[in-house]
């Protein structure tokens, strides 16, 4: 593959070390020699990317595995079959105007190449939609041998192969899901893992055509305050850049996904909006290279409501569809700043937090 050297000083986060120092890493001017990749997927990768994080839009996260589907089938008192799955795919895929707020869906690899009932496949139709059909490519995560009770993301064996496939199926960008625990940590071990695991599957995907969205999810999980948070999400993303960087990830062709930066979800202290606000924004990792930035990418606070409401009856698949486009809006107006909580029911402002959450 043909590539260019540049020469670019850029406000770079310094590389994490980790020693009994525990101050987060802070920006400095460094000259770095960037490799960019002419890859024949360069522009399309970049376009796709803009269209994902087109102003007001955002993702529909539809990738749960079939068997944690078949708990959010359970909770309505459904049977976890493929015909049920597809009931309720095809429900949330066809509501009419999705696209005015959702320009891309997660998909999991079955959903990638169903069909919805009336025999359309869901990659035309939300194509049809103006939405950008994603995948979930990771295998899960498995126990950190050497970790303090950390966790590593499997799946980059075979993951060149299986993407070429998913490109020719319709995705266009994926998903790729590594966590790091605070109260667990994180170990150096465990954060080197999730930033080599992130780089290496953007690499790989880059090189098929598929936009992958970088997330090293930080836990909600713990008691800390907003200030670990803080610490650690800068040293991850430092540790993250670094590795892609060091992968030749073209960060153009990038969607950024942070997680937002606040208290641990049992912690005493409670942040206010302003002061997530004034930190969220990792402003060490701002300073250097410039991808895009997800606006928002929800499941349950999408489909929470939109579930209850189908209850699995046909005769309630408008008044679903309704509630879907309802919480779409909402997140629409809030990325764009005008969102407001006036006449919003009681369960739409309910927390979705689950301790050890997996799917």
């Amino acid at each position: 593959m043909a590539s260019a050297t540049l020469l670019k000083t850029s406000f770079l986060p310094k590389k994490p070390e980790w020693g009994a120092s525990r101050q987060a890493a802070a920006p400095r001017p460094v000259t770095v020699s960037m490799v960019v990749r002419a890859s024949a997927y360069a522009d399309e990768l970049v376009k796709t990317a803009k269209t994902i994080a087109s102003p007001g839009r955002g993702i529909l996260a539809m990738d749960e595995s079939n068997a944690t589907c078949g708990k959010r089938l359970a909770s309505i008192g459904l049977e976890n079959t493929e015909a049920n799955r597809q009931a309720y795919r095809t429900l949330l895929v066809t509501a009419p105007g999705l696209g005015q707020y959702i320009s891309g869906a997660i998909l999991f690899e079955e959903t990638l190449y169903q069909s919805a009932v009336d025999g359309r496949k869901i990659v035309d139709i939300l194509g049809e939609q103006g939405i950008v059909p994603g995948i979930k490519v990771d295998k899960g995560l498995v126990p950190l041998a050497g970790s303090n009770n950390e966790s590593w993301c499997q799946g980059l064996d075979g993951l060149d192969a299986r993407e070429a496939a998913y490109y020719q199926a319709g995705a266009r960008f994926c998903k790729w899901r590594t966590v790091v625990s605070i109260p667990n940590g994180p170990s150096e071990l465990a954060v080197k893992e999730a930033a080599w695991g992130l780089a290496r599957y953007a690499a790989i995907s880059q090189d098929n055509g598929l936009v992958p969205i970088v997330e090293p999810e930080i836990l909600l999980d713990g008691e800390h305050g907003i200030e670990r948070t803080f610490e650690v999400a800068q040293k991850v993303w430092a540790e993250t850049f670094y590795a892609m960087a060091e992968n030749n990830v073209m960060f153009e062709g990038i969607l950024l996904k942070p997680s937002m930066v606040t208290p641990g979800a049992e912690s005493k202290d409670k942040a206010t909006p302003e002061q997530v606000e004034a930190t969220q924004n990792l402003n060490a990792m701002n300073q250097g290279p410039n991808p895009w930035h997800v606006s928002f990418s929800y499941a349950r606070a999408l489909q929470n409501t939109c579930l209850k409401t189908w209850g699995g009856a046909p005769e309630n698949v408008k008044a679903a569809q309704d509630a879907l486009l309802l919480r779409a809006k909402a997140n629409s107006l809030a990325q764009l700043g005008k969102y407001t909580s006036d006449g919003e029911a009681a369960e739409a402002k309910e927390g979705m937090f689950v301790k050890n959450y997996s799917y």
